[in-house]
């Protein structure tokens, strides 16, 4: 039967794709990567032109390979002050963000198709998100408490078209990207960066509040959305009672 067949070479390949990104982090991991990352962040401050294009490839692959971007993100600051510190992760983030997105459809947006193809209620939340999908990105970039690196690759198995999806990223990373730069740009040393403190005091404070405020608003959309979703596929089924 080759339809099976097509469906099981898609599952493996996803499946060593999966495996092969793990297994590269764990292995990343294990040679002590922040610390690297912080001699890094050292490095480029004295590095010049040459340190923020080395320093861009860096955030990129950080972000593609699930590593530690906050250091990278406080580390900018540092390195660069607030104004070009922000500029250069904001370009940076996005790109690797983008690149996530990319590498989540093309290796397992299929798979997942098929799957949910299968599924009413998934396809009607799949398609739920293509349509809102720039409402549903912009909320959660501007919340910290959802994870960047994990979501870049799951809105990729999502609906979602990629136009909203980058277009909502740029300007949802923007107040994040700048508080974050910002509380870098306080630090004065890397031992500083290392442990993670800063002086922020009432600014940091309010940043987080305000995440909170638009984390309560995102997962309230969201769920609102997940929710209108099943109803009308639970009524285009025939099998009235769950919503």
């Amino acid at each position: 039967m080759p339809q099976p067949t097509t469906v099981s070479r898609r599952t493996v390949r996803a499946a060593l794709a999966a495996g092969a990104v793990v297994g590269l982090v764990l292995l990343l991991r294990a040679f002590a990567i922040e610390e690297r990352l912080l001699g890094l962040v050292q490095w480029v401050r004295d590095a010049g032109s040459v340190g923020v294009g080395v320093f861009v490839l860096a955030y990129v692959l950080a972000t593609v390979l699930f590593l530690p971007g906050s250091i990278l993100t406080l580390g900018a600051g540092f390195a660069y002050g607030v104004i070009e510190g922000a500029a250069i992760v904001w370009v940076a983030a996005n790109a690797g963000a983008a690149l996530a997105f990319l590498l989540g459809r093309t290796l397992a947006r299929e798979w997942i198709a098929a799957k949910v193809a299968a599924n009413p209620r998934f396809a009607a939340i799949d398609r739920a998100v293509g349509v809102q999908g720039l409402k549903i990105v912009l909320l959660t970039r501007l919340s910290p408490a959802f994870p960047f690196n994990l979501l870049n690759y799951a809105y990729g198995l999502t609906g979602v078209r990629f136009r909203d999806y980058l277009l909502a990223s740029l300007v949802g990373m923007v107040p994040g990207t700048i508080m974050y730069v910002y509380l870098g740009s306080l630090i004065t040393s890397v031992s500083e960066l290392a442990s993670g403190r800063t002086s922020a005091g009432a600014p940091q404070q309010l940043f987080y509040f305000a995440g909170l405020v638009v984390t309560v608003i995102a997962t309230v959309y969201v769920t609102r959305v997940a929710r209108r979703a099943l109803a009308e596929a639970t009524r285009g089924a025939g099998a009235p009672g769950v919503a």
